[in-house]
C-alpha cells in the first residue's frame, strides 16, 4: 500500500518538466516558450528558475473615436490659435539661430587659441567639447522647431 504512492510520485515527476526558451525578436519584443520549433535563435532558461503564466494585460486602441459632446473650437478660433503658436515658433527659432551664432563664435574663438598640435591634445578637447555639445544642441533645437513650424497648416 505505501509503494504505490512512491510509485505514482516518481512517475509523475518527469512529466512536470519541460525546457523554456526565452526569445527577443528584432523589436525588443521577449517571448517565452517551450516549444522547439520556435526556439531557433532563443537561449534555453536553466531548469532552476521559477516560470509564471501570467497573462499580458490587453492592448489599448490608440485610436479612440472623439465623444459627440466633446466641445468643439469654431474655425476662426482654431485659425487664431495657428497663427499664434506659429508666431511662438518663429520667435523661438529666430532665438535659437541667434544662440547658435553665438556658440559657433564661441567655438571658432576658442580653437583660434591653439595652434597645430596642440589642437588634439586631450586637455584642449575637453575644454573645446562642451562648447561644441552647445552647438549640436542649438542645432537639434532648430531642427525641431523647423519640423514643428512644417506641421502647421
Amino acid at each position: 500500500m505505501r509503494t504505490l504512492p512512491v510509485l505514482l510520485l516518481l512517475l509523475a515527476s518527469p512529466l512536470a518538466q519541460a525546457q523554456v526558451f526565452k526569445c527577443v525578436d528584432a523589436n525588443g519584443a521577449v517571448t517565452y516558450t517551450n516549444d522547439r520549433n520556435q526556439g531557433r535563435g532563443c537561449k534555453q532558461l536553466s531548469d532552476d528558475q521559477a516560470v509564471s503564466s501570467v497573462p499580458a494585460p490587453p492592448k489599448r486602441s490608440s485610436a479612440q473615436p472623439t465623444p459627440s459632446n466633446f466641445p468643439r473650437v469654431a474655425p476662426d478660433a482654431q485659425r487664431a490659435r495657428d497663427d499664434t503658436r506659429r508666431q511662438v515658433l518663429e520667435k523661438e527659432l529666430a532665438t535659437e539661430e541667434a544662440a547658435l551664432a553665438e556658440a559657433q563664435k564661441a567655438v571658432t574663438e576658442q580653437e583660434g587659441r591653439y595652434q597645430g598640435a596642440e589642437r588634439r591634445l586631450p586637455v584642449v578637447q575637453a575644454r573645446l567639447q562642451p562648447l561644441r555639445d552647445t552647438v549640436e544642441l542649438h542645432q537639434r533645437n532648430i531642427e525641431a522647431l523647423r519640423k514643428e513650424l512644417g506641421n502647421l497648416k
